[in-house]
């Protein structure tokens, strides 16, 4: 294949879909990383504890600008984040930088259990190893120079990677009040620990990271929008991934996405690809400081499966898809009266349920409906394309409903795919209490229980909560038109996770995402046969039990011996 100027190889584009060994490599990986009754995907025969990675990536050689703890000050009910309009756009400041990266990135607590001390995030992870890295690009102003920084998550400061030469030309590339945050993954974070499977939780993770950065900006009236059009090969170069003596003999990074953060209105028609070009072009001059650290002592394991879907997965320069979501009416009032910050930093992933609880008919509506994209509300306003991930809910306890299965299509593409590709025997029936615009059907009714624990690789989170929740992606027909859309498949899922996070939490309430699950045992409970549809994700919501051994601590108490105050 063709190498890029940043040495990503560029896809060779076949004229029969069945022959692109990008298609057939995406397939490939994805049937070789699935779970089975039979046997797991592969993984390490055992976890070499001294090379466990550090959770917190830094860049020697790098001015720090420390970033005030700021998030909260933030006093915007949860309920206003989901009326377009009503949070006043706060000012582009160090203070309003530093909630943004402390609400979606930033520590939620330490946890203590005898003698071992972890982190909790405000962004969830899979096994907790959080491979997502976060960059901002900024424009400059009095209190944070122009430029590309790297945000340390520990010392919650912005490590200044990169100066551009000719500043004023650089600002120019910026549309008013805006900046821009970018996204990268350590594959080897999640591998060493999940091994093959893991390219799926590091997607997931950036999934979540874009949903968190969109409702830390909702908290502030700021838009966000993903900048789908340019390629991985600019954000490569916007971030400074491809300088190799910056990462000589410590773990790569693999680029996600950009984001582009805005004070005002966002135009969804702006294709971006040439201020990504110009951005690319003018930061490859600029004078870069700094080099990673290396997060593992020595890798027991490589993993080059993970190594060659990064590769045909990269995301060439694409149109701009613009596609509006379905019009549906406001959606349903939250209950709650907490503040945004707070709901966004109490999130935990549950670790057991009660196995008792009921939960109530319309908490259940209210979750479901935050599922469903509007426009210029969050999470789902941040993408240009229609939803590709629909949901089948295995419900065991809520009020006014039938245990058993249900389908919850989040288009109306959606609905028909999943119509033709589910069981014949599903009835396809409306509840007799549902919102009119909530596409919810019931298909089976059935203690549902028992299936949904033996999916989820035996765990009793997904038969001790209310409810569970499998994610259906558009499959076949994705990858066909883009291999590298497979990638955002599990971005979709996970912003669909950190929305039943988030919505949990404010219903007082509990979830947890559930990555491994057997793929074909989900398929074949569904009436599944082919590669139209696939299973992706898994999530569970109920009432938590709380391991009270646990002692939790303040979760920048440390920045004071740090910061030498």
């Amino acid at each position: 294949m063709p190498v890029s100027k940043h040495g990503y190889h560029a896809r060779d584009m076949s004229d029969d879909p069945q022959n692109d060994p990008a298609i057939n490599s995406v397939e490939d990986y994805h049937q070789r990383s699935k779970h089975s009754l039979q046997k797991y995907a592969r993984g390490p025969d055992t976890l070499d504890w001294n090379a466990q990675p550090d959770p917190f990536r830094s860049y020697a050689g790098t001015v720090r600008y420390k970033l005030p703890l700021s998030a909260r000050q933030i006093a915007t009910p949860y309920p206003d984040l989901f009326h377009p309009g009503r949070v006043e756009a706060a000012a582009i400041t160090l203070e309003s930088i530093a909630a943004l990266f402390e609400l979606s990135m930033g520590l939620s607590s330490w946890k203590v259990y005898g003698a071992t001390r972890w982190a909790l995030r405000n962004n969830p992870s899979s096994g907790n190893l959080h491979p997502t890295e976060s960059y901002i690009v900024f424009p400059g102003d009095a209190a944070l120079p122009a430029g590309v920084y790297h945000y340390h998550v520990y010392a919650h400061s912005l490590e200044h990677r990169c100066e551009p030469e000719d500043t004023e030309s650089f600002k120019q590339t910026f549309a008013d009040n805006s900046f821009l945050i970018g996204l990268s993954s350590i594959h080897w974070r999640e591998a060493w620990k999940y091994g093959e499977r893991a390219y799926r939780y590091c997607q997931h993770d950036v999934g979540h990271a874009i949903a968190c950065f969109r409702y830390a900006a909702a908290t502030l009236g700021w838009q966000v929008r993903l900048l789908d059009t340019c390629s991985d090969e600019h954000i490569t170069g916007i971030l400074g991934l491809y300088r190799t003596s910056d990462y000589t003999d410590v773990e790569s990074e693999a680029p996600d996405a950009i984001l582009q953060i805005s004070c005002g209105n966002q135009d969804a028609n702006t294709d971006n690809t040439k201020q990504a070009e110009v951005l690319s072009d003018m930061l490859a001059s600029g004078h870069w400081h700094g080099c990673a650290s290396r997060l593992s002592s020595h890798h027991f394991e490589h993993w080059n499966v993970i190594e060659e879907i990064t590769q045909y997965c990269q995301k060439p320069v694409s149109p701009i898809e613009n596609v509006l979501p379905e019009s549906k009416p406001i959606l349903s009032e939250c209950s709650t009266q907490l503040d945004a910050s707070f709901v966004i930093r109490k999130r935990r992933s549950a670790q057991s349920f009660d196995g008792s609880s009921i939960m109530p008919l319309f908490t259940l509506y209210r979750l479901l409906d935050c599922l469903l994209p509007r426009i210029t509300v969050p999470p789902f306003d941040v993408l240009s394309w229609q939803p590709r991930v629909h949901l089948v809910v295995f419900i065991h306890r809520v009020d006014g409903l039938k245990p058993g299965l249900y389908a919850l299509p989040r288009s109306e593409q959606g609905e028909i795919l999943l119509r033709k590709n589910l069981r014949e025997q599903f009835d396809w029936s409306r509840p007799a209490i549902c919102p009119e615009w909530l596409p919810l059907h019931h298909l089976i009714s059935a203690k549902s229980q028992k299936a949904a624990r033996t999916l989820s690789c035996h765990q009793n989170i997904a038969s001790d909560s209310a409810l569970c929740i499998s994610m259906l992606a558009e499959f076949e027909n994705t990858i066909k038109d883009a291999p590298w859309r497979y990638r955002q498949l599990f971005w979709e899922a996970g912003m669909i996770g950190q929305s039943l996070y988030l919505e949990a939490e404010a219903a007082n309430i509990s979830g947890t995402g559930i990555g491994c699950f057997f793929d074909d045992a989900v398929h074949e409970t569904l009436g599944i046969n082919n590669t139209a549809l696939q299973s992706i994700y898994s999530f569970t919501v109920g009432t938590a039990i709380r391991d009270t051994r646990l002692v939790s601590l303040p979760p920048y108490s440390h920045l004071e011996e740090l910061r030498g105050s």
